[in-house]
């Protein structure tokens, strides 16, 4: 990664998640905002300049794929992970579908895949600001 931060947003109703992620992610190098209210994640989003996040499904008051559509129908760009105990077909079908980068299940026993997910989403994050710097360029030519 060249000049992108390495900011992401992790929601999820269970404070014993977010720690044991967001040891995990600064460990390896990410820095992390972990927020346990899921109705506070929008407006979060658009004070800040977080392009990849990390969504749990089963939450109070906000359902982590009706947020992922708001995210998406937000912005586009922005990289949304699921990490959710709720293991089933149709929860890693419907994240595809509103356009999760990926979809990994609770238990974390492995932090592994969750990293390579992660570095996966910021390599498509930046691929597309390069793409969006050369329009510019091209347009200003």
């Amino acid at each position: 990664m060249t000049g992108m931060n390495k900011k992401v947003l992790h929601v999820d109703d269970d404070p014993q998640i977010l720690r044991i992620v967001g040891k995990q992610l600064s460990n390896a190098g990410y820095e992390v905002i972990s927020l346990d209210q899921p109705e506070k994640a929008m407006k979060t989003l658009l004070d800040s300049s977080i392009r990849v996040c990390i969504l749990d499904i089963e939450m109070p008051r906000i359902n982590g794929l009706d947020l992922l559509r708001d995210i998406k129908q937000y912005d586009g760009g922005i990289q949304v992970i699921m990490l959710t105990g709720l293991v089933t077909l149709s929860t890693v079908l419907d994240s595809m579908r509103f356009g999760a980068e990926g979809c990994l299940f609770k238990p974390v026993t492995e932090f592994e895949p969750l990293i390579e997910v992660l570095t996966a989403a910021f390599e498509k994050n930046e691929r597309w600001w390069i793409a969006l710097h050369d329009l510019k360029q091209r347009q200003l030519a």
